[in-house]
C-alpha cells in the first residue's frame, strides 16, 4: 500500500501464535496423532512395533519450527524495508512511541498512524493462579520437554483439549475438569459429544458440570478441588494446566496517557479497528474476541486498509470459522443449532457421519460427520465438521457464507469422488432431504 511502516516488538517475530500457540502446538499433535495412526497401522497391512516414545523429542522438534519460520517472518521485515525495533513500546501521545531497547537505550518512534498488536495474557481467578512450576498454562507447557506422569486440565476450551489429546498419547495421565456439560463448550453440543466419545476410547477422564474447581501447588504435587453433585472431591496431580481465558495487554503500554477507552480487558474499537483516538487502531487479541491468529491477521489487513484509504470490507465474525486440531479435529462457522433454538431462528439440519462415506472408510477415517444448518430461503446458517481433516473441510463453507450463496448452488457444484469433501455438499443436499448417498 506504499506506506512506511515500522515494527516494534520485545520478544521473538510472530507473536504468541508462531512461538507458543498455534504452530509448535499442531507440531506435537502431529506427533500424538501419529501413535494412535501407528496403533491402526496393523488392520492395514503393516505390522510395526511402537519401541517408545519422547515427549522431549517431540516437543523439541515443535521448538524448533518455531524457530525456523520466526526467522522466516524476520527475513521479510527485511525483504520489505520493514524497520523493527527491537524493545518495549510504550505510548507518550498519539503519535509517538518510547521504545526501551533489549540493549538498554531509549528511542522515540514517531508515525501518523499507530496499530496496537500487544496481543493477551492469561486470565486469572481466585484459586486458579498459575506459578509457573506445578500450575502452568499453555505457554509453559508447550516448552515442557519432561512430561508429568499424570496432570490436571481446568477448562476444556480448545486449549485444554488440545494439550489433553497430546499428553494422553504421550502416556500422561490426563483428567478434564469443566464448569460447563461438555468439552468445547462454545461448538455445537453434536460436536462436543463426539470429541467425549473419542476421549472416553483414549481413556482421558473427564468431569464435566462441576459447580466449582481450584488447583493448589503443594511444592511436590497439586491438588485439584472440585464440588461435583454437591460434593466436595480432591484428585491429586503431578502437575496442572490452567486454561481458563485470556484477557488483553492493555497495561503499561501508555493507553492511559493517551486516553484510549478499554471494556472489560479489551482496547475498544469500531468495524475498522479504530480506537476512539482516530489514528491509533488496535487488532488481535488486545481487540477482544474471537482471540483466534487467522482473524488477527485479517483485522491488521482491515485496519491497514483503512489507514492507506482503500475502502477495505467490515469483518462478519459470524463468518470467521473455529478449529480445534485434536482428533478427531473440529470446525466450525456461523450458528450453533442450539444459538438458532434459542434465538428462535427457523432452521433444518442436515448430518451425515463419515462412516457412510466411501474414502472415509477407505481411508480408515471414520470418526465425526458434517452437519449443516440451513434457513428457509436455503442460506447457510451454520456448519459443523468433526473428523481427521476437519480443519482443512471447513473453508467451503466458510465461502459460502461470505458469499451469501444459497442450496441450489453448492447442489450444482460437482464435488470430486471420492473424497471427504462431497460429504459437504451432500450435507447440504441432507437438510433438504435430498440425499442421494446417506
Amino acid at each position: 500500500l506504499g506506506k512506511k511502516t515500522a515494527i516494534i516488538e520485545v520478544d521473538k517475530m510472530g507473536g504468541v501464535c508462531l512461538n507458543r500457540g498455534c504452530i509448535p502446538t499442531k507440531a506435537v499433535l502431529k506427533s500424538a496423532h501419529s501413535v494412535h495412526e501407528l496403533k491402526d497401522f496393523k488392520s492395514l497391512g503393516i505390522d510395526v512395533e511402537l519401541k517408545g516414545l519422547s515427549g522431549e523429542t517431540a516437543v523439541k522438534r515443535a521448538k524448533g519450527i518455531s524457530d525456523r519460520i520466526s526467522k522466516g517472518v524476520s527475513f521479510l521485515m527485511k525483504k520489505n524495508n520493514i524497520e523493527v525495533f527491537e524493545g518495549y513500546g510504550t505510548l507518550k501521545s498519539a503519535t509517538q512511541i518510547e521504545v526501551k531497547s533489549n540493549k538498554g537505550h531509549v528511542d522515540t518512534v514517531t508515525a501518523k498512524n499507530i496499530i496496537l498488536a500487544t496481543g493477551a495474557k492469561y486470565r486469572s481467578f481466585p484459586g486458579l493462579e498459575h506459578d509457573g512450576k506445578r500450575l502452568i498454562g499453555a505457554w509453559e507447557a508447550i516448552k515442557m520437554e519432561e512430561l508429568p506422569k499424570s496432570i490436571g486440565i481446568i477448562g476444556a476450551g480448545a486449549i485444554g483439549v488440545e494439550f489433553a489429546y497430546f499428553w494422553n498419547a504421550f502416556g500422561v495421565d490426563v483428567h478434564i475438569f469443566e464448569l460447563q456439560k461438555h468439552l468445547l463448550p462454545i461448538e455445537d453440543t453434536d460436536s462436543s459429544v463426539e470429541v467425549e466419545k473419542a476421549y472416553k476410547k483414549y481413556g482421558i477422564k473427564m468431569s464435566l458440570g462441576v459447580e466449582k474447581v481450584s488447583a493448589k501447588n503443594n511444592g511436590n504435587d497439586v491438588t485439584i478441588s472440585t464440588v461435583e453433585g454437591g460434593k466436595a472431591v480432591d484428585y491429586k496431580f503431578d502437575m496442572g494446566l490452567i486454561a481458563v481465558g485470556m484477557t488483553g495487554n492493555i497495561e503499561n503500554i501508555g493507553l492511559e496517557a493517551v486516553g484510549i477507552k478499554t471494556d472489560r480487558g479489551f482496547i475498544q474499537v469500531n468495524d475498522m479497528y479504530q480506537t476512539n483516538v482516530p489514528n491509533i487502531y488496535a487488532i488481535g487479541d488486545v481487540a477482544g474476541p474471537p482471540l483466534l491468529a487467522h482473524a488477527a491477521s485479517h483485522e491488521g489487513v482491515v485496519a491497514a486498509e483503512h489507514i492507506s484509504g482503500a475502502h477495505p470490507h467490515k469483518i462478519d465474525k459470524m463468518n470467521i470459522p473455529g478449529c480445534t486440531y485434536c482428533q478427531p479435529q473440529v470446525a466450525s462457522v456461523g450458528y450453533t443449532e442450539r444459538a438458532l433454538k434459542e434465538q428462535g431462528i427457523e432452521y433444518s439440519v442436515g448430518k451425515l457421519p463419515f462412516t457412510a462415506n466411501g474414502k472415509a472408510v477407505a481411508s480408515n477415517e471414520k470418526d465425526g460427520f458434517v452437519k449443516t444448518l440451513l434457513g428457509k430461503h436455503g442460506e447457510l446458517l451454520g456448519a459443523h465438521i468433526v473428523g481427521t481433516h476437519a480443519t482443512e473441510l471447513i473453508h467451503e463453507y466458510v465461502l459460502f457464507r461470505q458469499m451469501e450463496g444459497i442450496d441450489e448452488e453448492i447442489f450444482a457444484t460437482v464435488h470430486p469422488h471420492p473424497t471427504l469433501g462431497e460429504w459437504l455438499a451432500e450435507s447440504v443436499m441432507a437438510a433438504r432431504n435430498r440425499a442421494l448417498n446417506f
